[in-house]
């Protein structure tokens, strides 16, 4: 069922994206009055195809979904057939270098476009996020350094170089604003409220790289959602969790004294434990504790906690078993944990939405073209990249979490489409691009002969890109 959704969702999200973005170069190419020949959605054999009978257009749908095409009439591509003399004022080679220039780069605009409406869609009907309450940071980290004790909510945010402090609506929101923080290598304060009123953390994130950048990013730093329940929502038959005690529905309150509301924190504390006795205070019905199943280690009752269970104290020893990727003796006790953490319900007015919307489609664009750049200067990872098996995975998550987080999604990847297409590597748009910003300028076109050689070129890059891609989406299958 899982694998269906997911090439439901692939098929989908690539469908509407490639629609769009040719769209893009159809409609500026009728704009500027240049006759448009086909217009298929992928490559190959036509599976559907009809003609408009007011333009003339071939419309095709083919059998290999993955890209397509705007034929437009063209002098260099007839073929050696000479175009008919009325026809010729609607040839894409007669127009002048700022139409053709449109003309190529409103495929990219398409999908710029289509994001900030998909984010706005996304803001206005709104969507339920963790609020930014930070759990306790592991020691040494970027957070705990800068003063974070756990339970505090971020509020709001300041780089060091603007001076103007941003609201933080929810965690999401956190990890945006440190994310471009850490690319730029800034200082920035964080605003947060606890129990004794607000205060000022300075996080200096200036010696933080772009190879730090991948999903831990937040948890490299110290900052996992909080102010939570941490529930053991199962157990492994036989492991040191059932062993101990721990029932499916107790809430994990400390280990060793330490308050955990964040099953990384806590599973990070188990890893460094392995042998050695750890003491759970566990919150846990009062039906629960009023007598030991059988077989079971006596707890030591704490009393009621505060919403109506009782608190114990569980000593339990993590089993020592060997991690495949460092080499080392971890402990882990067997238990399935849940995180239960409080959210909101984000939502902004129209105007609002596509604002942000076009601000967040504005931070991401930017924020690929830098990581492509540190990418071929070596300073961030090539498994930054992903292919089609990646994104098919993803958008089979994202269809499956609801509607709110596939048009992210959607958006995500169309903004990544548009990004990639204007990289100035012929046979892509921005090689296009490339080639009439030259023209603009000395006034020649750039020769048949000098096309050809940067298009073999470009190809290659092309190729490479894809073989690294697919190498990283079968590398995250088998787990390289």
């Amino acid at each position: 069922m899982n694998l269906l959704i997911e090439v439901l969702a692939f098929a989908v999200a690539i469908g509407v994206l490639v629609v769009v973005h040719e769209y893009g170069h159809y409609s500026m190419a009728r704009l500027c009055g240049v006759k448009v020949l086909r217009f298929s959605i992928g490559f190959g054999k036509p599976l559907f195809q009809w003609a408009s009978p007011k333009t003339g257009t071939e419309w095709t749908v083919a059998a290999l979904p993955l890209g397509g095409y705007v034929k437009m009439l063209d002098e260099r591509e007839t073929g050696g057939e000479p175009i008919r003399a009325e026809d010729l004022s609607q040839a894409f080679n007669s127009k002048s270098v700022w139409q053709r220039f449109a003309i190529v780069a409103a495929g990219p605009v398409a999908n710029f476009l289509l994001a900030i409406v998909l984010f706005g869609l996304v803001f206005a009907t709104g969507v339920t996020e963790p609020v930014a309450i930070v759990a306790a940071p592991a020691p040494n980290t970027a957070a705990a350094l800068a003063g974070f004790d756990g339970g505090e909510t971020i509020v709001a945010a300041r780089t060091s170089d603007t001076g103007e402090s941003e609201p933080v609506r929810s965690w999401s929101d956190l990890r945006w604003k440190l994310l471009g923080a850490a690319f730029d290598h800034k200082r920035v304060t964080l605003s947060a409220k606890d129990a004794h009123g607000t205060s000022d953390f300075q996080l200096d994130l200036r010696g933080f790289t772009e190879k730090d950048v991948d999903d831990d990013f937040m948890s490299r730093l110290g900052f996992e959602p909080g102010g939570g329940k941490l529930i053991v929502a199962g157990m492994q038959p036989g492991s040191a969790a059932q062993k101990a005690g721990l029932a499916a529905g107790d809430r994990l309150r400390a280990v060793d004294g330490i308050p955990t509301d964040s099953a990384t924190a806590f599973i990070a504390y188990v890893k460094s434990h392995a042998g050695q006795p750890v003491t759970l205070r566990v919150e846990r019905a009062v039906k629960g504790a009023q007598g030991q199943t059988q077989g079971q280690p006596q707890a030591q009752a704490q009393g009621a906690a505060q919403d109506g269970g009782r608190l114990e104290d569980l000593r339990i020893v993590p089993q020592s078993q060997r991690d495949e990727t460092s080499g080392k003796q971890i402990g882990r006790v067997g238990a399935e944990l849940a995180t239960q953490v409080p959210s909101i319900d984000v939502r902004y007015g129209p105007i609002e939405s596509l604002r942000l919307g076009a601000h967040r489609t504005w931070e991401l664009a930017v924020y690929s073209v830098r990581m492509f750049g540190r990418m071929i200067v070596g300073e961030a990872s090539l498994k930054n990249l992903s292919g089609p098996v990646t994104i098919a995975d993803y958008a089979g998550k994202s269809a499956r979490l609801g509607p709110s987080a596939f048009l992210s999604f959607l958006a995500l990847v169309s903004i990544s489409l548009g990004v990639l297409n204007l990289l100035p590597i012929p046979v892509l748009d921005g090689g296009h691009l490339l080639y009439y910003s030259v023209e603009a300028v000395t006034g020649k076109v750039v020769s048949d002969r000098w096309q050809l050689v940067f298009q073999r070129a470009g190809l290659a890059c092309i190729v490479a890109l894809s073989a690294i891609a697919l190498f990283n989406d079968l590398a995250r299958l088998i787990h390289f």
